[in-house]
């Protein structure tokens, strides 16, 4: 089976899922997604544009999958990444339930200060949530915050297709 069609399976699959999952939305729960959306999108696109890459559109299908794989992280909150097949994937945990979606993308994108573009390599922290974010061939995004049981926040953001390829630079 190609990454195409493991990649439809996926999102087929997580669609399926959150349909049996959620069957109602509130007003209230609409205008929170669409300010996750918008801030999600600024933030991605503020630092994409910044080197020089297009933007970021958010894609449905990725922010399903993106839900689902949060839901089963709800009773622990652990940043593990989730199969992903071909997607490329960003975690955010913050303890409390007061993190938003612009703090999981401003911390990703604050880690540009560790990646070095001339040896395209990291220093001393980590930089690939930044490299994922920023990667010039990825098109899309699809995101989801959830809180988790023990009260603090889990945000994971879906990318397609995926960057981080070793030896390749993200722009």
């Amino acid at each position: 089976m190609n990454s195409r069609a493991i990649m439809h399976l996926a999102i087929s699959l997580a669609c399926f899922f959150i349909i049996l999952t959620t069957l109602t939305t509130s007003g209230d729960a609409s205008a929170d997604r669409a300010q996750m959306i918008r801030e999600i999108l600024d933030g991605h696109n503020a630092a994409r544009k910044a080197v020089g890459v297009p933007p970021l559109a958010w894609d449905t299908s990725l922010a399903t999958y993106a839900r689902v794989y949060a839901n089963q992280r709800r009773a622990d909150c652990k940043l593990v990444h989730s199969p992903g097949y071909a997607f490329g994937e960003n975690l955010f945990w913050g303890q409390g339930r007061r993190w938003s979606a612009a703090e999981a993308t401003a911390a990703w994108v604050a880690e540009k200060q560790w990646y070095h573009y001339a040896n395209n390599s990291c220093s001393g922290q980590e930089c690939t949530h930044y490299t994922q974010l920023v990667w010039r061939t990825t098109t899309r995004v699809g995101c989801s915050k959830i809180i988790c049981n023990s009260g603090d926040t889990f945000i994971a953001c879906e990318y397609h297709p995926s960057g981080n390829y070793i030896g390749q630079r993200p722009y």
